[in-house]
């Protein structure tokens, strides 16, 4: 783990960010705050941090190159995606990339720092009893499918092989954020 605590949180909706900024700042924490890639870049150019927690979905641009880019710069980086709309395929990706965690919101500053304390993996961690359903599946071939044509709800619907109607009716029932 990191000896400095210097993190940077990569979020775009700004009181999010001020909240968990100013949690982790009562941790003793030195916090930066970037609100997309290019921010990202510009912090990285002032401080290197030990540690960052990363949004998945930001304007403009996915937290993943966010993710490649922190990576990128620091390998030993401990680096926490948070997500509103948790899939297998953005959590594979994710690691993949260079993250250690991977966090559905909500997550509190605990589940933060226990993430990053968790970095190394857990060979004991327990099997799931239950199989993925159908049901999850499905959402999560929606979601991929959504991030893939940049959420156009028509071009998605034609990718799926579905009614764009019964795609509308799919994500009222179980909204993107």
């Amino acid at each position: 783990m990191p000896n400095d605590r210097v993190l940077l949180i990569v979020e775009d909706d700004a009181s999010f960010a001020r909240t968990l900024r100013r949690s982790f700042e009562r941790r003793d924490y030195t916090v930066m705050v970037a609100a997309g890639l290019d921010d990202l870049r510009t912090a990285l150019a002032v401080q290197s941090p030990g540690y960052a927690v990363v949004d998945l979905k930001l304007a403009g641009v996915s937290g993943l190159a966010c993710v490649e880019a922190l990576h990128a710069h620091d390998p030993d980086m401990l680096i926490v995606v948070l997500t509103g709309f948790a899939s297998i395929a953005t959590a594979v990706e994710a690691i993949k990339l260079g993250a250690c965690h991977y966090l559905a919101k909500p997550s509190s500053t605990d589940d933060i720092e226990a993430a990053f304390r968790k970095a190394a993996g857990d060979t004991e961690v327990a099997l799931a009893e239950r199989p993925t359903s159908i049901k999850t599946l499905e959402w999560e071939r929606i979601h991929q499918t959504l991030i893939e044509t940049d959420f156009n709800i028509s071009e998605t619907a034609r990718r799926l092989g579905m009614h764009r109607r019964t795609l509308a009716r799919k994500l009222e029932k179980r909204p993107v954020k």
